[in-house]
């Protein structure tokens, strides 16, 4: 469990009430990851979502040529603040791309399955944390546009 005042300084998790954030808070957790870690990876189930608190996480997307060994290509890289393995709430919560601290890190760790529960009950809860997930999920296809028009520039 986390504090739910932890949550509260993040915008991510504004859009919730007191009674919202502890009951997130308490299938949430702080964890540390070193430089190289692996916090998830693509195709996995996705069995939590996550909020950097401290550090530098890259998301991956690994490239299979039946061919050729696996390559990884950076997309791209958050910071503080932001939240990731955000398929967490979105089916079919598998993830779609690898993460990976490129620092040593403090993440806060919400446990998918809880999350969903809890979006199951609670339709207030579920309708703010999915419009705060389509602002992550259109912020990053922005920047994954951005990243396509410069390469074929």
């Amino acid at each position: 469990m986390v504090s739910p005042e932890l949550l509260r300084r993040y915008p991510f998790f504004g859009v919730l009430d007191d009674s919202q954030l502890k009951a997130v808070a308490m299938i949430a957790e702080e964890i540390s990851r070193q430089e190289g870690e692996t916090l998830f990876e693509a195709e996995r189930p996705a069995e939590a979502m996550y909020l950097l608190m401290e550090g530098c996480v890259d998301l991956f997307y690994v490239v299979i040529d039946r061919d050729a060994p696996a390559k990884e290509l950076f997309i791209s890289e958050f910071n503080p603040g932001d939240v990731f393995g955000i398929s967490a709430l979105i089916e079919p919560h598998q993830y779609t791309a690898t993460a990976r601290a490129t620092c040593p890190s403090r993440i806060v760790r919400v446990d998918a399955a809880g999350l969903r529960a809890l979006c199951e009950v609670d339709s207030k809860l579920a309708y703010g944390l999915m419009r705060q997930t389509a602002k992550a999920a259109m912020s990053r296809l922005h920047d994954t546009r951005i990243q396509l028009a410069a390469a074929r520039a």
